[in-house]
């Protein structure tokens, strides 16, 4: 008789993704380049602790208004991802420019994103 876990399941992946904010563009007083976003990275703090996250793909995911079929699944979905990468750090206080493949929309400025894990550079 088993004790309640389930032997034969392995057990729960870890963590894939750490959640983070567009904060906004690369900008200077006068003019911003949409090219470039600004992630702030949930428990990040500090220029050091961002030197993990460098290489690390992002993902804004978005709700359109049609549905598409999804190319893996094959189903229909109205969710959409706009894939981007982490450049480098953005200042001392631990945000992180990010190039994505489309420029994000201003509508993804304050939204979340998801910082994925991979790929690992260990």
């Amino acid at each position: 008789k088993s004790s309640g876990i389930n032997a034969e399941w392995p057990l729960r992946p870890g963590k894939l993704f750490s959640k983070g904010v567009v904060t906004g563009y690369r900008r200077g007083q006068r003019n911003q380049d949409p090219s470039i976003s600004l992630v702030k990275i949930e428990g990040v703090s500090s220029k050091a602790e961002t030197e993990f996250y460098h290489g690390k793909r992002v993902a804004y995911i978005y709700r359109a208004q049609k549905t598409r079929k999804n190319k893996i699944t094959k189903r229909e979905t109205k969710l959409r991802v706009i894939w981007g990468k982490v450049r480098r750090a953005h200042g001392s206080s631990g945000l992180v420019r990010a190039s994505f493949r489309t420029n994000l929309p201003p509508k993804a400025i304050g939204a979340t994103v998801r910082v994925m894990l991979y790929p690992s550079r260990v």
